[in-house]
């Protein structure tokens, strides 16, 4: 399947994440997203060193700026169980502003065009690292990386196409 691209309605899709009393909550994108400007950014997983020491302290440092260009939402995408991820996200105790996400299986990952196989390196199917900006459902930008590079999908790159 081809990657999802600028002008495209994302697709519905439910995701998983631990709420402020530490339910389990399970959530629709379009809940999240629908009327809304919102940054989804994928990472290949949790703890690892790219997504942990770059890409997610660079949305949570520039989350002011991005809420100050109409931002309403900044989510985090990742292929990882849920438990995981709340571990993860509470390495980030500065954090108000990014709302981690799970995609176990990462079901919604294919559904956007986005999975990457790393079976090879034994983390079976993963998301490619990824930046979207969408409007009201509508993707407005679509940065995403070949391989594991992290060269088009940081905050410094969706402020720069913010107006």
């Amino acid at each position: 399947m081809a990657p999802i691209g600028v002008e495209e309605i994302i697709p519905d899709g439910t995701l998983s994440y631990f709420d402020k009393d530490g339910k389990l909550q399970n959530v629709s994108i379009y809940a999240l997203a629908e009327k809304k400007k919102v940054v989804l950014f994928g990472v290949p997983g949790a703890f690892t060193p790219t997504c942990s020491l770059k890409h997610v302290p660079g949305y949570i440092d520039k989350a002011p700026e991005l809420k100050a260009k109409g931002v309403d939402k900044i989510l985090c995408l990742t292929v990882n169980d849920p438990f995981v991820v709340r571990e993860w996200a509470k390495t980030y105790p500065e954090d108000s502003a990014v709302m981690f996400l799970a995609d176990g299986s990462a079901t919604y990952t294919k559904s956007l065009g986005l999975e990457l196989d790393l079976t090879e390196r034994g983390m079976g199917i993963r998301s490619k690292r990824f930046a979207l900006l969408l409007d009201d459902l509508v993707v407005k930008a679509a940065n995403i990386e070949e391989g594991g590079d992290f060269k088009v999908s940081s905050a410094d790159d969706i402020l720069a196409v913010l107006p």
